[in-house]
């Protein structure tokens, strides 16, 4: 089968040399690239923030940062045969990334935005596989290299309809980002004023944030227009579940991945929404010297319960996580809070047992400096 690459500017904005990039999910964006189904493609990614966060820049400079930018795609790339009702299969060959990576607190993202309220910035050297930080020094943290973002274009009637539900769950209280024109690439007119940006996950995929999703895994997403439109971005070399803080170890990266279209295999599942397979264990760090966990019950500040709310179990884990990480280990809170961020697993222990949910946070023995 044939083999293609799409290449990207490094060191060069989006809004200077677009090309195959974009930063918009839009039916109307045209394909950078046009393939057959069983083809590889080797696609180069700008990091997510398109280049904006460099070495050596300090916390206070990432006031002047532009979050309508994110995430920069690489794409679309048109399957051939692909059409509404199919699926198409991601198999992901390799995510090879380079030697620098950043973590950041970027209010208002970010699962305590209301707590860590000021933008916070970690550089990380990578090599051989691990990821190291002179803010952090004797933390070791493995890669597991993935994209964060993989998706398709949506249909104009999706788009619209999707459109319609945030805009009504923004007025009801949700922290959305709506479409706008600004730094929106193409600027195409319908493009800047409707497409779709890039924080959210979709039907048809998007910002997934799924750590497993690594060399020899496959992931499966419905295909809403013909020719499907797969796109992306958003590269971490290193990701707890959840990404607590809002950003993992963000970084550029080439990812080599085989396309196949699975004709009608939408449709006869009734599947809406994205499936994935996984090659083996879903672990990411070395496991082997045991973990350290908190958990979190679904109770706000005041003693006031939340029957089984999952999102403020989480918040209560991270926050017990973020104190033992300082007692224990002398990490201040915005170090703890990034390094739970890109190490530490969120998980749902039980969201059953009425009236709290409970979720725990993991973190291995081996990320950690000895204590």
């Amino acid at each position: 089968m044939s083999h293609h690459h799409v290449k990207v500017p490094h060191g060069r904005s989006i809004c200077d040399a677009p090309d195959c990039s974009h930063n918009r999910w839009h039916p109307g964006i045209e394909p950078a690239l046009r393939i057959a189904s069983g083809e590889t493609v080797a696609i180069e990614t700008r990091d997510s923030l398109d280049g904006q966060i460099r070495r050596g820049m300090g916390s206070s400079e990432l006031a002047g940062l532009s979050l309508d930018s994110a995430h920069v795609l690489t794409g679309p790339i048109h399957v051939e045969g692909a059409k509404p009702g199919d699926l198409l299969a991601v198999h992901v060959e390799d995510v090879i990334t380079p030697d620098y990576g950043f973590t950041a607190v970027l209010p208002p993202l970010g699962l305590l935005s209301d707590r860590f309220d000021k933008p916070f910035l970690l550089h990380w050297d990578l090599a051989d596989g691990i990821a190291t930080s002179d803010s952090l020094p004797g933390v070791r943290v493995s890669g597991a290299p993935f994209m964060g973002v993989m998706g398709l274009a949506p249909s104009l009637e999706r788009l619209r309809s999707v459109n319609r539900r945030e805009a009504l769950a923004g007025k009801a209280g949700a922290l959305i980002l709506p479409p706008t024109p600004s730094r929106a690439i193409p600027d195409d007119q319908d493009v800047a004023n409707e497409g779709w940006r890039t924080v959210a996950a979709h039907e048809t995929g998007g910002n997934l944030d799924i750590r497993q999703l690594v060399k020899g895994s496959s992931l499966y997403l419905p295909v809403d227009v013909d020719g499907a439109l797969f796109s992306t971005g958003d590269a971490h070399f290193a990701q707890g579940d959840g990404e607590s803080c809002g950003t993992a170890i963000e970084t550029s990266a080439t990812l080599v991945a085989r396309f196949e279209v699975l004709p009608g295999a939408a449709a006869s599942r009734n599947q809406s929404s994205p499936s994935w397979t996984s090659p083996g264990p879903q672990m990411q760090q070395d496991g082997s010297a045991g973990y350290i966990a908190t958990t979190g019950l679904s109770v706000a500040d005041g003693d006031v319960v939340h029957a089984l709310d999952a999102r403020l179990a989480a918040r209560n884990a991270v926050l017990a996580m973020i104190d033992m990480l300082g007692h224990d280990y002398g990490l201040s809170p915005e170090q703890a809070y990034c390094l739970v961020s890109v190490a530490g697993d969120l998980r749902i222990s039980s969201i059953v047992n009425v009236p709290h949910a409970l979720v725990s946070v993991t973190l291995p023995r081996a990320v950690l400096p000895v204590a």
